[in-house]
């Protein structure tokens, strides 16, 4: 199973579990303490930082989901196609040191002057 399915799949479980619990509360089946948590303002406080907290991290895993779908679907990230255009720079320049280099092969160090001076 990769991962996009297992994904999926976490996310709707999780979406029917809720969808569950809401059933049960608007049945009558169990009921939540909402008054008692309403009226004590730690408790309220607690219940609104907490429920941001998961809002914020849940939000940046979706964009982090979404974007790297998005990123992988186009083919190259932008960052990749930067490479791609400097490895096509760098043979160019690679060329045209080569054109420019002497026709003549280097003389080492024990191989005396041409015009015979030591």
């Amino acid at each position: 199973m990769n991962a996009s399915r297992a994904v999926i799949l976490f996310w709707s479980a999780l979406i029917v579990g809720l969808l569950i619990v809401e059933f049960a509360e608007i049945t009558r089946v169990f009921t939540l303490p909402i008054a008692s948590a309403v009226a004590d303002p730690y408790t309220l406080l607690f219940a609104l930082v907490f429920t941001t907290i998961l809002a914020l991290v849940g939000a940046i895993f979706i964009g982090i989901y979404f974007s790297a779908r998005v990123l992988r679907a186009e083919g190259f990230t932008p960052f990749e196609e930067e490479m791609l255009r400097m490895r096509a720079e760098v043979g160019e320049i690679k060329a045209n040191l080569a054109r420019l280099a002497p026709a003549s092969p280097p003389e080492g160090p024990g191989v005396p002057p041409k015009e015979g001076r030591p």
